[in-house]
């Protein structure tokens, strides 16, 4: 039972994330190509995906009714819109699909990561919730493959969206099943003591705030960024492949050193080493720098993510829900300031690297701020 629900959960994931919001990436250059983008365009349509995304993560926290219709609606939605994207033509209709995809992202990810944190608690096996987070980074892996192949075959932008669509209702059928079903997402009996946002919690939000911020640059243009840097080359299209199948690496090396040291310098070292990748990604010349950014800001990507729900569920265990929402709508406010930072960018500079900066420095604050704990919990 416990592995059934890690698996449903790790397929959503798939589907949610790592389709139904990061195959925008790899789509940005044949969008560019088609005339329906330009590079600042692009980072305002992603910045409604990430606006859309805090307003789901907010809502879902925030939920008492409705729970479990809002799982489905947006498990639904990421399917239905990814197929929709297809017909889309301009950076205006590709602005609101985004944004409601957010949306359905944001429901999706806070809801599924408390319904598996839940049950995979009650079961005995905690162990199996950072395995449910390799979602994204295998569904990253999975959409960047095919988007090699979609690339390689001269295939349109709308073609691409048809395939990510069927590719995310196929693997969404096989585990609809086994999600949770009415009642079954946990209410408590009682409502526990309000949330005291201790310093420790309130370092938390703001260094993932800043990871939000730090990562989604090259999270969204390292496939622009390899096409500008190598036109026509085959292989500059691994950059996002490399960079998804890093975060399940980075997911998997996560669990194996759990034992080693806290949990809060485990996230500060990992988001240190992001800071690294994204400067790579910048300054180191040729293929070198962008597989190099790729591998560190993808292998950490998910680590932050597990590492940071893990550190706020240390720091508050009755508010498992409150506290992924939080996390998460700060990470979308981290996440919503990037592209806006890459449009003022490069309609300033025509260029992205001053917003790389500002990247790779957010980082380093993000890590600095959760080095240390306080001795004593609050």
């Amino acid at each position: 039972m416990a592995l059934r629900i890690a698996l449903s959960g790790f397929v959503v994931l798939v589907v949610v994330m790592g389709i139904g919001r990061f195959a925008f990436t790899p789509q940005v250059p044949l969008m560019i190509a088609a005339g329906q983008l330009t590079l600042t365009s692009a980072g305002l349509v992603a910045a409604m995906n990430y606006l859309g995304y805090l307003v789901g993560a907010w809502d879902a926290m925030r939920a008492h009714r409705f729970v479990e219709g809002r799982l489905y609606l947006g498990i639904t939605g990421a399917v239905v819109l990814t197929l929709l994207s297809a017909v889309a033509d301009n950076a205006i209709v590709h602005g609101v699909l985004r944004f409601i995809i957010g949306c359905m992202s944001g429901w999706s990810m806070v809801l599924i990561a408390a319904w598996t944190n839940e049950r995979l608690a009650h079961y005995g096996k905690p162990r199996l919730s950072a395995a449910v987070f390799a979602g994204p980074g295998a569904g990253i892996a999975i959409s960047g493959l095919l988007a090699v192949y979609i690339q390689a075959h001269g295939l349109s932008a709308g073609a691409a969206w048809q395939i990510y669509g069927v590719l995310a209702l196929v693997l969404i059928a096989l585990v609809a099943r086994y999600l949770p079903r009415v009642g079954q997402l946990h209410r408590p009996e009682t409502a526990p003591a309000p949330l005291m946002l201790t310093p420790d919690l309130r370092r938390l939000v703001w260094s993932y705030s800043l990871a939000g911020f730090g990562y989604i640059l090259p999270a969204t243009f390292l496939s622009q960024m390899a096409a500008l840097r190598f036109p026509g080359s085959l292989f500059a299209q691994f950059v996002w492949p490399v960079f998804g199948a890093a975060a399940v690496v980075g997911i998997a090396l996560s669990i194996a050193l759990r034992h080693i040291a806290t949990t809060n310098r485990r996230l500060a070292v990992v988001l240190a080493l992001q800071g690294v990748g994204v400067f790579a990604a910048w300054l180191m010349p040729g293929i070198s720098g962008l597989i190099t950014g790729a591998l560190l800001v993808g292998g950490g990507f998910l680590c932050a993510v597990q590492l940071s729900l893990l550190y706020g569920r240390e720091l508050a265990p009755n508010h498992t829900r409150y506290m992924a929402g939080l996390l998460t709508t700060g990470y979308a406010i981290g996440q919503l300031v990037g592209p806006v930072t890459s449009a003022i960018s490069t309609w300033f500079t025509h260029r992205l690297e001053p917003a790389l900066g500002l990247a790779g420095l957010a980082l380093f604050i993000g890590g600095a701020l959760v080095w240390n704990r306080q001795a004593e919990r609050q």
